[in-house]
């Protein structure tokens, strides 16, 4: 009997821990911040509470949806990686259909939140980011090409628009550069996990980087990447939509990635690339607590 076929029975609270682990929520969480910051960021004083609130709920449910047909539609490769083979679908604890099920639920319900108390325009921005994240990153580039973290990457850069959408109903140049900061910091983030689990993804048949191209070319490809997303960084403070706090946060961070960027190219250090993967989850999320304080310190800029 197969891992699809077979059926483990758990307590409740065991079956919701599983059902939980569909939602990916550290991944959700970091998203979450990034769109709560793009809503701060949308306007010079507190977004609207009730803005937020619905915001925030509703992009939680849809990204948790997209994260469970993503645990769906992997469950092959992921019974194949040592990082992955213990999910909910490949131990058979969840089966496809009740997961399909959970991800339709989440996923109608955030939707429903955001058309009805937040805005058309954000629910619309959010199915088609998820869409792409869930659907054609997952099914198609991810089995296709070694680009696909670079190419897929805007789906999961897109959460600080979202936010900036609820609050505003529109599209602004300032949205769009912070997508691009997450856009730019995407590729050498999980090329760093790729280079660590390559042989994961060589014995699932997934044509990451490493496993196409080698080792050595992947580490400079985070090199190069990550000279284009520390120039990428500064944009808010030459375009003025950031100060001088940001400048001296976003340098600081900028240094300690870029020293373990060298680590990882110069290759001496077999820890360098899981610890380089590690500090990068830790650099967003602080670069962008940075933007929202120096948002709020406007006596400072």
């Amino acid at each position: 009997m197969n891992s699809s076929q077979q059926r483990i029975f758990h307590s409740p609270l065991a079956l919701c821990r599983d059902y939980l682990e569909l939602c990916k929520l550290r991944v959700v969480a970091v998203m979450l911040l990034t769109a709560i910051v793009g809503m701060c960021l949308a306007t010079p004083e507190f977004p609207p509470i009730a803005t937020l609130i619905s915001a925030t709920v509703g992009i939680g449910l849809m990204a948790s949806g997209a994260a469970a047909v993503n645990h769906v539609m992997d469950r092959n490769i992921d019974a194949k990686m040592a990082r992955t083979h213990r999910r909910p679908l490949p131990q058979g604890k969840i089966d496809e259909k009740r997961a399909l099920l959970f991800a339709a639920f989440l996923s109608l319900t955030g939707i429903t939140v955001l058309i009805i108390w937040t805005n058309l325009l954000t629910a619309w921005l959010t199915l088609g980011a998820l869409t792409g994240y869930a659907l054609i990153y997952t099914m198609l580039l991810k089995r296709a090409t070694p680009l696909n973290i670079v190419i897929g990457g805007l789906a999961g850069a897109a959460p600080p628009l979202l936010g900036w959408v609820a609050v505003t109903g529109n599209i602004e140049p300032d949205s769009l550069l912070l997508v691009l900061i997450i856009f730019a910091w995407t590729p050498p983030h999980f090329w760093a996990l790729c280079i660590h689990k390559k042989d994961d993804y060589a014995r699932a048949g997934v044509p990451m980087l490493p496993v196409t191209h080698g080792e050595h070319y992947t580490r400079l490809q985070i090199l190069l990447y990550t000279v284009l997303m520390v120039l990428t960084t500064l944009f808010p403070f030459m375009t003025g939509m950031s100060g001088v706090i940001y400048l001296i946060g976003v340098t600081l961070l900028n240094l300690r990635f870029f020293q373990w960027a060298i680590r990882v190219y110069l290759a001496s250090d077999s820890t360098a690339p899981m610890s380089m993967f590690w500090f990068s989850v830790k650099y967003i999320m602080w670069l962008f607590v940075v933007l929202l304080v120096d948002h709020y310190v406007i006596g400072l800029h």
